[in-house]
């Protein structure tokens, strides 16, 4: 029985110790590359046509040709998480990645020798779980999230260091927060990979795509909404709505739907979480994907 997950690296499916990429490559170089991420719940992947439409339209927008076809990634893709399927634990699921890069810089009148890379990790509800008990207190930083004047955050690209700054000067704050940062016109933005939820009399609202990657949990959250009869709208959102809010909330692909304890040390709502609203959310989600969201990350708790 294998004991190592595997990669998919350049037309070869290999054990990850054995996945290597050259140290000249532009994604390592540059953050010049574009990956999208998925999860599995009880090890079936969670809506991998809308992440690879995501993922498609990202090296769209980076002028990056994977050199496969959508149908080639997607099933690529299953033979990576197929084949590490037998070492997931009981309670544990994976993210599941797709990566290209621009590649290694070709000679003169060359093109670039582009990587494609496939990943399976276990999700991190160890680590997490507290946040499902808890609440997750979420802090704003002085960093602004980069403009789509800039770059467009709508492409999910390999340069994180706008998010990775972000994180840094929170954690030194407090090492549970969980960033979430302001645009520069001090509205709501978005944190690393999530998306958040205010709700106020009922009524939920989130940021304008414009400004966020626009989450696949998060559109789950809204089609749910939807069906739940739950009035929702997308708006410009400021820290005022946040403090006044009655319950707020994060998705994400870990994460899928978590409620928030704080904003800036202020509590959200009575205190209690999750909220009546995230609770229906969460009922909702779990029934999609079959799978307890909440009680996964529960029965983590050391």
């Amino acid at each position: 029985m294998a004991t190592e997950r595997v990669v998919y690296i350049d037309g070869e499916i290999v054990p990850e110790s054995q996945g290597k990429i050259s140290f000249r490559d532009q994604g390592f170089t540059h953050g010049d590359a574009v990956f999208d991420t998925t999860r599995t719940f009880g090890g079936r992947i969670f809506k991998l046509g809308g992440h690879l439409d995501r993922f498609y339209n990202s090296l769209k927008y980076m002028r990056i040709d994977p050199g496969m076809t959508k149908e080639k990634m997607a099933d690529l893709t299953m033979q990576v998480l197929d084949t590490n399927k037998p070492l997931l634990g009981e309670n544990d699921d994976y993210w599941v990645t797709q990566r290209v890069t621009r590649g290694v810089p070709g000679g003169p009148g060359e093109p670039s020798r582009h990587s494609v890379i496939i990943e399976c990790t276990p999700l991190p509800f160890v680590a997490r779980a507290k946040y499902y008990r808890d609440g997750l207190p979420v802090v704003t930083p002085s960093i602004r999230r980069t403009p789509p004047e800039a770059i467009s955050p709508r492409a999910k690209v390999n340069n994180y260091i706008n998010l990775v700054l972000a994180e840094l000067e929170v954690k030194a704050q407090n090492p549970d927060a969980w960033p979430i940062l302001l645009d520069v016109n001090g509205n709501i933005a978005e944190g690393p990979g999530s998306n958040l939820f205010l709700v106020k009399d009922g009524v939920i609202s989130t940021p304008k795509e414009q400004y966020i990657l626009a989450g696949i949990s998060r559109q789950t959250a809204i089609d749910l909404a939807h069906e739940l009869n739950i009035e929702i709208h997308e708006a410009d959102i400021d820290l005022y709505d946040a403090y006044i809010a009655d319950e707020v909330f994060v998705t994400s692909t870990s994460f899928c739907i978590c409620a928030v304890s704080s904003i800036n040390g202020s509590p959200v709502g009575d205190g209690g979480v999750p909220g009546p609203v995230t609770d229906r959310l969460q009922k909702a989600y779990s029934g999609l994907v079959g799978t307890d969201i909440v009680g996964q990350y529960l029965d983590s708790l050391e």
